[in-house]
């Protein structure tokens, strides 16, 4: 299951919450080049291989632009440690190495302190503070502990060196628009993931295909703060007999809207 999400939340941004997923038998990065043919702009996501077609200035669309996460560092998306796996990585190394990977995760920890000030204010405001806080200071962070234990603990500096050999679209979420990680996707997908051993199998790949068109109209719901069984009861109940060309009435925010400004009474009745 994909999933392709836009929160511009953080940044306040205008454009509503919506998520749309998209079912597929397998993995392969062929996948996502279709979801995402006809797309051009700024995608932010983790280092995955299937995805880097998609980045090539060659194509014939107009490329997508990367933005990597920083809470997935990872060869083909593989999570890298976390301060607990880096340290545990360390272990058995020198005895300095325990040292480093705490000094290494306290580095890319940091810019998450400077997030939490910052989210919800508007694009001008977080490009302005992240400027303060440069890039090229954070890449500087990352390349003194290397460069002092340059042989000691490469199992713990592995994340470091694959974040610094993409530096420019790690270093891309200087824009304000752009989040330090792709969590609100990943957020759509921990239902899916908590949920695994429940439905192990879709029964066919039209039922994954039917899954994957609710999960899209329940959580864009969510994101919107609609109660979803409230919304579809209503939608069902009123799509029928709707225009054509009010059918945009029916999106979950526009719904939403809608129902605040009726009177009262007749939301009651």
């Amino acid at each position: 299951m994909w999933t392709y999400t836009r929160d511009d939340r953080p940044f306040a941004g205008p454009a509503p919450p919506a998520a749309i997923y998209y079912a597929s038998s397998d993995r392969r990065g062929e996948r996502p080049q279709k979801h995402l043919a006809g797309f051009a702009g700024i995608r932010q996501c983790d280092c995955y291989s299937g995805f880097e077609p998609l980045f090539d200035p060659q194509r014939k669309e107009q490329p997508i632009t990367p933005a990597f996460c920083y809470a997935m560092r990872g060869e083909d998306s593989s999570n890298w440690p976390t301060s607990s796996r880096m340290l545990a990585r360390a272990r058995g190394m020198s005895d300095r190495s325990p040292r480093f990977a705490l000094e290494a995760v306290r580095r890319l920890d940091a810019p998450f302190e400077i997030e939490r000030a910052i989210n919800g204010r508007s694009a001008h405001e977080r490009y302005t503070v992240r400027q303060e806080k440069s890039t090229s200071r954070r890449h500087a962070r990352l390349v003194a502990p290397r460069a002092r234990h340059p042989l000691d603990s490469s199992e713990v500096l592995k994340p470091i060196n694959y974040m610094l050999r993409r530096w420019a679209d790690f270093a891309r979420f200087i824009d304000g628009r752009i989040c330090l990680s792709n969590n609100a996707a990943e957020r759509a997908l921990r239902g899916i993931a908590l949920g695994r051993r429940n439905w192990t199998f879709a029964g066919s790949q039209r039922g994954a295909e039917r899954a994957a068109v609710m999960l899209t109209l329940i959580t864009t719901a969510r994101l919107n703060d609609v109660d979803p069984k409230a919304w579809l009861a209503d939608v069902l109940a009123r799509i029928a007999d709707l225009p054509a060309s009010r059918l945009h009435e029916l999106l979950p925010w526009q719904w939403k809207r809608l129902r605040e400004a009726e009177p009262v009474d007749q939301q009651a009745a």
